[in-house]
């Protein structure tokens, strides 16, 4: 017997604010057909004044509980991914814990911005396989609007708000790829490449900062890390990428997801693709993906996705899992 974490429910939250390409015309040298056509984004939410990342984050944990048809004292722990807590500490899984009315279990955050993701995962998979927990919830929640450059008309419009979460159960397996659940994980950083992408704020600085990006080097980057660790993941777990039904990447580039698509030979109608909506919201945006693919009917039991991401740090990796 092979014990598996099993994707039992998930869950998303956009805020109530859509803020259009053309928002930005108002304030920038910038134009809706400039944005799109070199992020592919339209459109994207940010959360209104007073509203925080581990509010968003608690309500995309009772739709993903909802769909699972758990209460919150059936979990025993939260790994929330964030790069913008409320507060330096404590963490923000702990606030959703509290919100949650869980008085048992564990909660912490894990922090790789936009591949957050993607380690609260592998994380979380962890967890499982040792017999730690039976049930996580594994949530990407995320306010980049507070800490954009809103003359930068570079990085401004490439960001937006939003939670999603998913609820992992530990279940038999066979120990075979037929397996459902998380069937491999591939992590990776290189901390020299820490200028493409970071927050010029912190502790040291005495600030919360402001997001700064390499664009094109951060590009390159990408796509070769991408696609390489997504390979590497099939791999591990004894798969090709013939045997892929669905991609969900990070939602940041809509040119970064067609290259990395076309670098593991699968076919466009075979990604998830949201960044047109929601723009990139960095740890929530595979999440997002994952629900918003469950609910229009893409994503059925039994399919074999592969998640990847990206982020500063430089920080990236890949989860394979049957769901």
């Amino acid at each position: 017997m092979t014990v598996r974490a099993v994707a039992r429910g998930v869950g998303h939250y956009l805020p109530e604010k859509v803020v259009p390409n053309a928002e930005f015309e108002k304030t920038l040298d910038t134009s809706d057909e400039w944005i799109r056509t070199r992020t592919g984004i339209e459109r994207r939410h940010f959360a209104a004044p007073g509203e925080t990342t581990s509010q968003m984050a608690e309500k995309a944990a009772r739709r993903a509980l909802e769909d699972a048809g758990l209460k919150p004292g059936d979990i025993d722990g939260i790994v929330l991914a964030t790069s913008t807590p409320d507060l330096t500490f404590p963490s923000a899984a702990t606030m959703v814990q509290a919100a949650l009315g869980m008085q048992r279990g564990f909660a912490f955050d894990v922090q790789a911005v936009c591949a957050g993701f993607i380690y609260a995962l592998a994380t979380a998979n962890a967890h499982i396989l040792c017999g730690q927990a039976e049930r996580l919830l594994v949530i990407g929640a995320e306010t980049f609007s507070r800490i954009l450059d809103w003359e930068d008309r570079s990085t401004c419009v490439l960001f937006g708000d939003g939670a999603g979460a998913l609820v992992l159960e530990a279940a038999e397996g066979e120990g075979t790829p037929d397996d459902r659940g998380i069937l491999s994980v591939d992590l990776n950083s290189d901390g020299r490449f820490r200028d493409m992408l970071y927050v010029d704020g912190g502790v040291s600085t005495g600030t919360t900062g402001k997001l700064r990006m390499q664009g094109n080097p951060l590009f390159r980057q990408a796509v070769e890390k991408l696609a390489t660790t997504a390979h590497t993941a099939l791999e591990r777990a004894g798969l090709r990428p013939e045997d892929v039904d669905w991609i969900v990447p990070h939602q940041a580039n809509l040119r970064i997801i067609k290259a990395t698509a076309q670098r593991m030979n699968v076919p466009m109608d075979h990604v998830i693709v949201t960044v047109q909506d929601h723009g990139n919201t960095s740890a929530a945006s595979i999440p997002l993906a994952l629900s918003v693919g469950v609910r229009n009917g893409q994503i059925k039991r039994g399919d074999l996705l592969v998640t990847e991401a990206i982020g500063g740090g430089l920080a990236w990796g890949s989860v394979v899992l049957r769901w």
